[in-house]
């Protein structure tokens, strides 16, 4: 795992709040290895923040702050050489109904092949983030822009996103009553093949492409025939999620606190399901209030957002 060096648009230095072996952590390269023992919870100073424009730059794991020049996206595929599959610039959001501002300046770049992760308080935004790009409806772009896969995102309806390779796992998936979760996949995945220009499969071949997929998560084939999340518990509905993601094999998955309620085994369950479906084209950003996630799904990022007045 590597972290950007903290840098600052101002000759007074970053505030940071001290850690144990601070110095290690931070050289004066730009990229050095990050040790996880460093990562106290909730605090840390790999910080995004998401807040008033009058602060200092912080410029982590290719991510900034509000108002502030975002980072290329060339120098962010850099030395690897991998190309961005997600590039949010500048981006600012309100809440529709009352016209709360929440996003304020956000930048990121995830490349092909990456995980990065999302950390902070309650109402930080962290959760907010990830609905905008999936185009919730409670919430209003008002500036900037996000790119994925080379196209406008936000020109895009919910539905085109998903199409288009973009997955979001939710903290409270819903129940769909009188839908059963074979019916469910198959239809997701042939509207997903659709649109990659490939030909639906039959029930048949849809069973056959479908049971790998049960074992990676470790569900039972009667999960089928239940309808989708009803009577569910929080274990097995993360568990769906994460099935459903295996089916669709997303391009991008954003995973909205998908450790919350779970216990070790379960989390343990899904992780390993997620760090399977990693190649070096799919990229994942979680987001969650713990470290022990970062434990079992190591990310490459780890981003830290911080709300402010």
């Amino acid at each position: 795992m590597v972290a950007q060096r903290l840098s600052s648009s101002s000759s007074s230095r970053p505030s940071v709040l001290p850690t144990p072996n601070s110095a290690a952590a931070y050289s004066s390269s730009n990229r050095v290895p990050f040790n996880f023992n460093f990562l106290p919870h909730p605090i840390h100073p790999i910080r995004l923040c998401i807040g008033s424009t009058n602060h200092r730059r912080l410029s982590v794991s290719r991510l900034t702050a509000s108002a502030l020049p975002s980072i290329d996206s060339d120098d962010s595929a850099g030395a690897s050489g991998k190309k961005p599959l997600l590039e949010v610039k500048d981006l600012k959001a309100v809440i529709a109904e009352t016209g709360q501002e929440i996003l304020k300046g956000v930048n990121l770049v995830v490349n092909e092949g990456e995980v990065h992760a999302i950390m902070g308080k309650n109402g930080s935004g962290k959760s907010t983030f990830s609905k905008v790009l999936v185009g919730h409806p409670h919430y209003e772009v008002t500036g900037g822009s996000v790119i994925f896969k080379g196209e406008n995102l936000l020109d895009m309806e919910p539905e085109d996103r998903s199409l288009a390779g973009l997955f979001m796992s939710f903290q409270s998936p819903v129940e769909i009553p009188g839908v059963s979760n074979s019916d469910f996949l198959n239809m997701a995945y042939n509207a997903r093949r659709r649109k990659l220009g490939l030909p639906e499969l039959g029930p048949i071949e849809f069973y056959a492409y479908l049971f790998p997929k049960l074992e990676l998560v470790n569900m039972k084939s009667d999960f089928l025939n239940r309808n989708v999340n009803e009577g569910f518990s929080g274990g097995e509905r993360k568990r769906n999620e994460i099935l459903q993601l295996a089916v669709l094999e997303a391009d991008l998955s954003v995973l909205d606190e998908i450790d919350s309620g779970l216990d070790v085994d379960a989390l343990q369950d899904v992780a390993k399901a997620v760090n399977g479906l990693l190649t070096p084209k799919k990229s994942v950003l979680m987001v969650t209030h713990y470290r022990r996630l970062l434990e079992f799904i190591k990310p490459a990022f780890v981003h830290i957002m911080v709300s402010q007045s």
